[in-house]
């Protein structure tokens, strides 16, 4: 039988090179291995302020997105959260679940919350939702960065206090790390994760970005002392990053790459580095405005929502039965 594995990821603007290396291409592959879901979480978006037209067009370029780096809807589950009321449904029941002082413990709540003038409730609550989107489906495995392992501990830790109370209802989750991938550092700050949320836009690379100024950030990104191209991350971590990246676009293996740029500095590797780059998003960048443009990322979407839906219908079912509540 096949793992389930689920992944969420919130509709906030476009995907990053480091998404798309750190977790969607291993997805691509995953999907053949694994029975795969993949929800864009709306619902948690919406634990802080958005514009509601941006979070719609969001929600669609998306899963334009995942469709056009290689997620198939003949094989996986594609789907929005907000159309698939159980998640909602279940989320509330585990905030019932879940303790006080456990959801105030959680080192993102007060990140975000040190931030913002006005916290609301669901950014207190939302890793009870987050268990709800998780435990509907009986995942197996489930893709964690390092800033959503505390929210998987607390899945793991409501499953196993509701199974213990009302018998074997949840699949108890692990978390999924994949071999290759990982962390994609900043093209400026090589000790940070790259992320969209950077307020410099020369850190990260997003998948939409245009040829030129793929080029452009590539060869502003910082480098090391030296010139050699060298594999190191304790000493070299800035190019050593770029020669990840390199990597995982090119499928050439870190020593090919040493090998190919020795003596060469970095010049000749960055120039390179930016082709490989453009060679890789440039397909997805052409299917991605295609299905925007045909239209059919909303019946895909539609289907996927009715499969989750049927998917998860049961467990909501025995969940209810079991609080009590009159069917």
């Amino acid at each position: 039988m096949k793992h389930r594995v689920f992944s969420g990821i919130q509709p906030s603007g476009t995907l990053t090179l480091g998404n798309y290396l750190g977790a969607m291409k291993n997805f691509v592959t995953l999907q053949d291995e694994a029975d795969c879901i993949f929800c864009i979480v709306d619902l948690h978006a919406i634990t802080v302020p958005q514009e509601p037209e941006k979070l719609r067009q969001n929600s669609i370029n998306l899963a334009a997105l995942y469709l056009a780096s290689g997620i198939d809807p003949a094989k996986s589950t594609l789907f929005i959260q907000s159309h698939v009321p159980a998640h909602a449904e279940l989320g509330w029941m585990l905030q019932c679940v879940a303790y006080y002082g456990e959801l105030g413990r959680m080192t993102q709540f007060k990140d975000k919350s040190a931030k913002k003038e006005v916290v609301t409730a669901g950014l207190f609550t939302y890793p009870a939702l987050m268990a709800a989107d998780i435990l509907l489906y009986q995942t197996s495995l489930v893709p964690v960065g390092e800033d959503q392992k505390q929210h998987l501990e607390l899945t793991r830790d409501i499953a196993e206090r509701f199974n213990s109370k009302f018998g074997d209802t949840f699949t108890i989750p692990e978390p999924f790390i994949p071999k290759v991938g990982g962390r994609i550092m900043s093209l400026e700050e090589p000790t940070k994760k790259m992320s969209k949320s950077d307020e410099s836009a020369g850190a990260y690379i997003s998948m939409l970005d245009e040829p030129s100024v793929i080029r452009k950030k590539i060869s502003r990104a910082v480098t090391d002392s030296g010139r050699e191209v060298r594999y190191d991350p304790a000493e070299k971590a800035a190019i050593s990053n770029l020669m990840t990246i390199y990597s995982l676009c090119s499928g050439k293996s870190i020593e090919e790459i040493q090998a190919e740029y020795d003596g060469q500095g970095y010049g000749p590797f960055k120039k390179d580095l930016a082709e490989v780059v453009v060679a890789a998003l440039e397909p997805i960048q052409n299917r991605y405005r295609d299905l925007l443009q045909s239209g059919e990322v909303v019946d895909i979407l539609r289907q996927g929502a009715k499969r989750a839906s049927e998917q998860c219908g049961d467990t909501l079912a025995d969940v209810k039965s079991k609080f009590g509540f009159l069917s």
